[in-house]
């Protein structure tokens, strides 16, 4: 009886994720009326299916499903620009800045910017006005942002995360986590995170390839606190960011021998779903 139960199980999830991939392929290609259809998560699903599950990373040898997502060897583009941002860019053209701040920024105006409010440095109430779509992570009135943007090639999510203010008392979903699923990646950045996560935070999130994560070591989350998040992603790619006080090597401490870790000799990387690492590895850009 138990190995039936598991059986079903694992028929029910694979039908679920290949459900989810074919809406998103065909969603890339005719983005759908945000009042009739939402985008579907190619990395969320299975996580609402399965609740408590923790994903291993998505890399090649680990987990071959994943190539059903990707239509061609498709590789994105990632570039630091300063602090908490980064520019992304799709192979269907789509550009987007992390955390962006209105002076850490591309020689162009993005097509997409997602914003924190935690300090100045991570959002502006001036943005250019050439930016098509300016996220930002925190909602109104009391309520959680809640983007859900099919752009080009691109799926834009969030997932809302508590903020320390400056008083130090806890404002609900005053930060947020964004989520970019390109040529079948998932692409997250922590933002300015001030809490480990639960797990349905995790259960939203779901599954990350590369995640952008601040190490700080206080003015976000402890380098312990932050290691423990970044250990139960499970990501393929870690890429740290929001380095002010410590030295790097202090964040790398926390992590043993299940890590890689590696000094970039650019500010730029280029990610497939081909050659994400089979080890996780934090992988420092230059400028970091």
């Amino acid at each position: 009886m138990m190995f039936r139960y598991f059986g079903y199980a694992f028929v029910a999830i694979v039908l679920l994720h290949l459900i989810a991939t074919d809406r998103v392929f065909a969603q890339a290609l005719s983005p759908p009326s945000p009042a009739v259809d939402r985008p579907v998560s190619q990395c969320q699903a299975i996580a609402e299916a399965v609740p408590g599950v923790s994903f291993a990373s998505a890399a090649p040898a680990t987990l071959p499903l994943v190539f059903a997502q990707a239509r061609r060897n498709e590789e994105v583009s990632i570039t630091y620009l300063g602090h908490s941002t980064f520019l992304i860019e799709t192979p269907g053209g789509v550009s987007i800045a992390t955390d962006f701040n209105g002076y850490n920024r591309p020689a162009a105006a993005p097509t997409v910017a997602t914003m924190n409010k935690a300090h100045s440095s991570h959002y502006t109430l001036t943005p250019d006005p050439a930016i098509r779509h300016v996220l930002h992570g925190w909602g109104d009135a009391g309520k959680a942002a809640d983007h859900h943007l099919m752009v080009g090639d691109a799926y834009v999510r969030n997932v809302p995360t508590d903020i320390r203010s400056r008083g130090g008392a806890m404002e609900a979903n005053g930060n947020s986590i964004f989520i970019f699923e390109v040529a079948g990646l998932c692409i997250g950045h922590l933002g300015h995170l001030h809490h480990e996560l639960t797990d349905s935070h995790y259960a939203a999130i779901g599954r990350l390839d590369v995640v952008m994560v601040p190490v700080d070591g206080g003015l976000t989350m402890g380098a312990e606190s932050m290691s423990r998040v970044v250990t139960r992603l499970r990501s393929a790619l870690i890429l740290p960011m929001h380095r002010r006080g410590p030295p790097i090597d202090r964040f790398l401490s926390m992590f043993g021998a299940g890590f890689d870790h590696r000094f970039g000799d650019s500010d730029r990387i280029t990610v497939s779903l081909r050659n994400l690492p089979e080890k996780p590895l934090i992988y420092i850009l230059k400028g970091v």
